[in-house]
């Protein structure tokens, strides 16, 4: 966990002062303290006033925080102890907070939106520095019974990570995410008839470190916040589209790569609004625009790489496996990749965005494309866009690869050149409705998620789907307004 609070002496060396007294070459290595425990840590920032504010939410299905700031000292005494009660609707409402219908079975008036236990996972406190004097907190959500809620994606991530390690292998994962930085904010652009808003920069500028002044400030910003989080950017560049910004992680553990990407989100979008613009993570946010969200995986087993052959071929019999179950349930688990209408509209033949089921070395118009060298080995599933539940599209690739270690499937042949024109491959789902479709017929889905799980995600699926086709678009209002 990052600290809290740093001292003057030792801010870049957590074991102390920077200095030490000398010692002879026969005298052994001083041992590093142990770390301070999260609790005292957050105790110690109380009292000395480095936080008054700690911010403790779940992660509702879209991939969004949701939660309540709590005075530090009240949290400290009664949340830490007894957890909190949020309200059961978070883990199964529409993007807009629409809540389940009567009859589905889940929290809805019908049953007087009852509340969940949710318990502050201390492993996760970070400062946000973006908030004064705050510091960010995530928290698992328990159902009446004291089980971990089967809607919450980070236990649904958990679940199969669990699932993987009953094979003996261990998911690490990186996250590459893209968004697209506008002038202005989107509040007053509503009132006027839809965004409108230019992007930051005026042209595309893929891998340029020419950035505008007002895109290097912000990310500036953004990247000095982030390492104050206990974030650290592996990297950050510019993207083919204007005013588009693509930022990687270093690579780790599977589920705190989640939880950094939900903060990381927080802080952009906080960040953005503070510069006077606007940040948005749609996978599609205009024409012949698209973000994505990559996700690279590696799989170890006891500490050794599991994808790259030992004997110099391209990969292992595992990572042979593993590919082979990605592509053969990719289209049953598309709305755990691309969950909105607006997703499928990244799909474009030509474009970075994959629409054809194949995988291939470095290529990135696959849809799983295949990186690195020898242990570094590793899989790159370019499907998400920058709209996903990271949790939720990490879980359909886990739990496609643990498909394909316990099926007796073959990878079909790479994929060498332009995947856009394998005509002979499956195609992508075209849209949410064909998703849906797919979902609701998948028994592997509901073998491998449950029929809780499943049942959220095309209640999810079809309540985007019925407000999408009930209302009317500026783009149907441009094109027959006036032709009609």
């Amino acid at each position: 966990m990052p600290p809290l609070s740093r001292s003057r002496e030792g801010a870049e060396h957590p074991g102390g002062p920077t200095s030490s007294p000398a010692r002879t070459s026969m005298a052994a290595p001083p041992r590093p303290p142990a770390p301070t425990p999260p609790l005292e840590t957050l105790k110690k920032a109380v009292k000395d006033g480095t936080v008054e504010t700690v911010l403790c939410g779940i992660v509702d299905p879209h991939g969004r925080l949701a939660g309540k700031h709590y005075g530090a000292r009240h949290f400290l005494m009664d949340v830490v102890p007894h957890g909190a009660d949020m309200c059961a609707y978070l883990q199964s409402s529409s993007i807009d907070m629409t809540p389940a219908p009567a009859g589905s079975g889940l929290a809805s008036m019908e049953g007087g939106f009852p509340d969940f236990r949710v318990v502050p996972d201390l492993s996760t406190l970070r400062l946000v520095p973006w908030l004064p004097k705050a510091a960010l907190v995530l928290a698992d959500a328990f159902s009446d019974d004291g089980e971990p809620s089967a809607l919450d994606p980070r236990e649904i991530l958990r679940h199969q990570l669990g699932r993987l390690a009953a094979h003996g292998l261990r998911a690490d994962a990186g996250l590459e995410s893209e968004f697209v930085l506008y002038q202005g904010t989107y509040s007053p652009a509503r009132t006027v008839g839809g965004p409108a808003l230019p992007p930051l920069t005026p042209q595309g500028g893929d891998y340029a470190l020419h950035q505008s002044p007002a895109v290097s400030r912000y990310l500036h910003r953004l990247q000095h916040a982030l390492a104050a989080a206990g974030m650290p950017v592996e990297a950050v560049k510019g993207e083919a589209a204007a005013g588009q910004i693509e930022v990687t992680f270093p690579y780790g553990d599977a589920l705190k790569a989640c939880d950094q990407h939900v903060v990381f989100k927080h802080a952009v979008q906080t960040l953005a609004r503070k510069a006077g613009a606007e940040a948005t993570f749609m996978a599609a946010p205009q024409t012949g625009v698209g973000s994505g969200l990559h996700l690279h995986v590696s799989l170890t087993r006891s500490g050794s790489p599991m994808f790259a052959h030992s004997e110099g071929t391209v990969l292992s019999q595992t990572g042979e496996k593993a590919i082979a179950g990605l592509l053969d349930v990719l289209a049953e688990l598309a709305v755990l990749y691309a969950p909105n209408t607006n997703s499928y509209k990244r799909y474009v033949p030509g474009s970075f965005a994959p629409t054809r089921m194949t995988w291939g070395l470095d290529n990135r118009t696959c849809a799983v494309r295949v990186v690195g060298h020898g242990s570094s080995l590793r899989a790159e599933i370019r499907v998400a866009g920058a709209d996903a539940n990271p949790y939720l599209a990490l879980a359909a690739v886990i739990a496609a690869i643990v498909h394909g270690l316990e099926s007796d499937l073959a990878a079909p042949p790479r994929w060498v050149n332009n995947a856009h024109t394998a005509r002979d491959e499956p195609a992508l789902p075209a849209s949410l409705e064909e998703a849906l479709r797919l979902l609701e017929h998948s028994a592997f889905a509901e073998k491998a998620f449950g029929e809780e799980t499943v049942g959220v995600l095309i209640h999810l699926a079809a309540a985007e789907i019925t407000h999408q086709q009930a209302t009317v678009t500026d783009a149907e209002q441009a094109r027959w307004f006036t032709q009609a």
